[in-house]
């Protein structure tokens, strides 16, 4: 699946199996620090 840039997304496994995901960035710039969260069930900041 792809994602348009800026889009707000989540990943959730409804199912009993475990999940595994891989996420894939193309670009020129691949740092975490541009990272916003709309929500987040673990307290991060």
């Amino acid at each position: 699946m792809d994602l348009p840039q800026g889009c707000w997304h989540r990943v959730h496994n409804p199912g009993g199996e475990p999940f595994v995901f891989i996420e894939v960035q193309r670009g020129s710039y691949f740092g975490e620090d541009d990272i916003e969260r709309k929500e987040d069930d673990y307290g991060r900041v």
